[in-house]
């Protein structure tokens, strides 16, 4: 029941690349740089105002529509979530076409369209770009907004902030962004459960009135197309859409950066890792001289693999799987952003060394080298991301929001190849802050804070929410009378008691997997037997079994995809070291520590200490356990797996947990047992 379930499923996706693999013992030498040639638009405009660009490509029989606003920021106030709900309401059927329909057409013609928002978009083959268009037109100036799609969207959005509660990246993007601009300002305010509720249907069409109108608005037409015809049928489709009244947008002013160097920090008692972002407000447009400096001065401290902070964080330390910084560019006003999601006994040091590698670029030149590198990757990056009409739509939208020079993509590659040395030490020092800056950091107080301290930064406290709160209590006293002894005792009474426990000799559970992020929902079958015998398959619907690891109490191996490999000696020792099926029952409580008392989703625990980087957690009401972790190295990168446990349930006199969350670095996988049976069902066969 121990099997690293993350492991396998990592062989498993390394797998499908080994057939990919390519000589890199010699750095390829860079070539000239490409030159660019981008088709001008022909342009013409409605007489409501709709601006329209069309470029014609004829090497593929297919068109691409890209309708986009110039809108200023909205500050949506109480009722934020309003343009998030529309956007979500938009292109699910119109006015003339049922919601079902509208879908079913555009998926015969083999089509494509997306609405939100901001803008929406739209693909198909040739000869079905007629109708495409039309569906596209019809989608934008008769919405379906009804009262039931409304309440559908408005329930999807609150069970999504609710699922996101616990959520450490979704909690550090929402209080970055209120600390650095302002909950008043449009990119500092955040769509609470709050805020949602007050939204109503009326707010929906109001919003559509004022905002989704052709004012500022430019459809961008790429392909197989005839100028001559695109405008004429231009002309039909939108000619109905009425113009709207001019809007006056006044923007307040976004939160001032601190004076000095300081620390955000918000105790998120469930967490397992720790995400770190140093984060200050800048000023760029993409029209200004530095914009291409900066793309490069950024490359190298954190936009790519080999940059600074990646190399130090990940490939120096093992601090993390990915370490980054972005700037980012606006009209208005932007942000720096530099960081990574960490081990929790590691955030001190991350903080230390993300400030220390903005020093660094800040002071040192940097090498010729790396800055050849920077460029041929934005080289590569650029040439290739021409070849989707996505790109060049959105090109074409760029040069007139941002007002840039009509060769402002013609000449782009020879701006970023002039970027100098000099250049990129300036901008470090113009656009990246490691003095007036926040560090937000989000992570597990009782775990991280004291060697925060001792950084000597400045720490400010705050809610979930970006509220300035005073320093939580990270940790309760142990009460009396509780030990290691009585927490192990307190867990084998809570699960049916040692008597109930001693008569299980074997264990077989099915269970359902779900792995964040993947297309496809694997299966898994695991069984056990005493004292440690151990078997975990896993297979996909279609594929069969894609990995297996097997344990007879003398041998062990792991096969993926029918490459068998033996188990590793560290493995090996582990597996031997167990004594039976239930830990508790055999660890000898003289040799465990009773770390605290703490919290894990608001529910007091106990953490006992296994070893040196390994955790066990019980509640303490329930004496149940809830969650084990462990910190190993792989790959010369330190990660810490978690595992949740809930939903106990009695099978023959004894609770198993039926639910449970593996997390390890990026990868998040849920297991849900159909069924755990007891002493049937396992053989000796099953381990060979």
């Amino acid at each position: 029941m121990k099997t690293k379930l993350y492991t396998l499923i990592a062989l498993f996706f390394m797998s499908l690349g080994v057939n990919a693999q390519m000589d890199r013992s010699q750095q390829p030498k860079p070539g000239p740089a490409p030159k660019i040639s981008l088709e001008k638009p022909q342009e013409f405009e409605l007489k409501n105002g709709l601006k329209v660009l069309i470029v014609e490509n004829h090497k593929l029989p297919r068109v691409s529509f890209r309708l986009a606003f110039d809108r200023d920021p909205i500050a949506e106030g109480t009722k934020a979530g309003v343009t998030e709900l529309l956007g979500a309401m938009l292109g699910n059927g119109t006015t003339t076409i049922s919601k079902n329909d509208f879908n079913e057409e555009i998926d015969f013609l083999g089509a494509r369209i997306n609405f939100g928002f901001r803008g929406g978009s739209a693909s198909s083959l040739t000869k079905y770009s007629n109708r495409i268009l039309e569906l596209l037109a019809d989608a934008a100036i008769n919405p379906l907004l009804t009262e039931e799609e409304f309440q559908k969207e408005k329930n999807k959005l609150i069970d999504g902030i609710k699922s996101n509660e616990k959520s450490v990246d979704v909690i550090s993007g929402r209080v970055g962004s209120a600390l650095a601009y302002g909950t008043q300002h449009p990119y500092g305010e955040f769509v609470s459960e709050e805020s949602v509720s007050k939204v109503t249907i009326n707010d929906i069409r109001n919003y559509y009135q004022k905002y989704f109108n052709p004012n500022k608005s430019y459809l961008v037409v790429i392909g197989d197309v005839d100028t001559k015809s695109v405008i004429k049928l231009v002309k039909k489709q939108f000619k109905q859409w009425e113009k709207g009244s001019p809007i006056e947008t006044i923007i307040p002013e976004a939160n001032a950066n601190p004076k000095t160097l300081e620390i955000n920090f918000v105790d998120m008692p469930n967490a397992v890792q720790s995400n770190i972002s140093l984060t200050s407000t800048v000023n760029l447009k993409m029209s200004d001289p530095d914009y291409h400096a900066v793309l490069i001065a950024n490359k190298i401290l954190g936009g790519g693999f080999n940059s600074y902070l990646n190399m130090n964080l990940r490939e120096d330390h093992g601090y993390t799987y990915g370490a980054r910084s972005s700037v980012g560019t606006d009209k208005f006003i932007s942000r720096f952003r530099a960081g990574a999601s960490v081990r929790n006994a590691v955030t001190d040091s991350a903080v230390v060394e993300t400030v220390k590698e903005i020093k660094r670029i800040q002071a040192n030149p940097v090498e010729a080298e790396a800055l050849a590198n920077a460029k041929a990757k934005y080289v590569g990056d650029f040439v290739l991301a021409l070849e989707k009409p996505s790109t060049i739509a959105q090109y074409a939208v760029n040069t007139k929001v941002n007002e840039l020079p009509e060769d402002f993509y013609t000449t782009y590659l020879q701006k970023i190849n002039a970027v100098t040395i000099e250049d990129v030490q300036r901008i470090a020092n113009t656009y990246f802050s490691a003095d007036n800056a926040r560090i937000v950091v989000v992570g597990k107080g009782s775990e991280v804070v004291d060697n925060l301290e001792k950084i000597g930064i400045p720490i400010n406290y705050f809610d979930t929410y970006a509220n300035s709160v005073e320093k939580p209590e990270f940790k309760k006293p142990v009460p009396a009378g509780v030990t290691v002894a009585t927490v192990l005792d307190d867990y084998i009474k809570a699960i049916g008691g040692l008597e109930a426990v001693n008569t299980v000799n074997s264990i077989l559970m099915s269970a359902d997997v779900t792995i964040e992020g993947m297309p496809f929902n694997p299966t898994a079958v695991m069984k056990s037997m005493s004292p440690n015998k151990a078997s975990m398959e896993m297979s996909i619907a279609g594929m069969g079994t894609i990995v297996k690891q097997k344990f007879d109490g003398s041998t062990g191996y792991t096969e993926n995809q029918g490459r068998k490999e033996p188990m590793s000696e560290k493995e090996f020792a582990e597996k031997s070291n167990e004594k039976g099926l239930f830990p508790e029952a055999y660890l000898d409580a003289n040799t465990l520590t009773l770390v605290s008392l703490s919290a894990i989703d608001g529910v007091d625990v106990y953490k006992i200490q296994v070893k040196e980087e390994s955790f066990r957690y019980y509640d303490a009401a329930t004496g149940f356990l809830v969650r084990t972790e462990k910190t190993e190295e792989e790959e010369d990168v330190k990660v810490t797996s978690v595992q949740d446990y809930s939903d106990y349930k009695e099978v023959n006199g004894v609770l198993f947990p039926f639910a449970q969350k593996i997390t390890a670095g990026p990868q998040v996988i849920n297991l849900k047992a159909s069924e755990v049976l007891i002493n049937q069902g396992v053989s000796e066969e099953d381990f060979k």
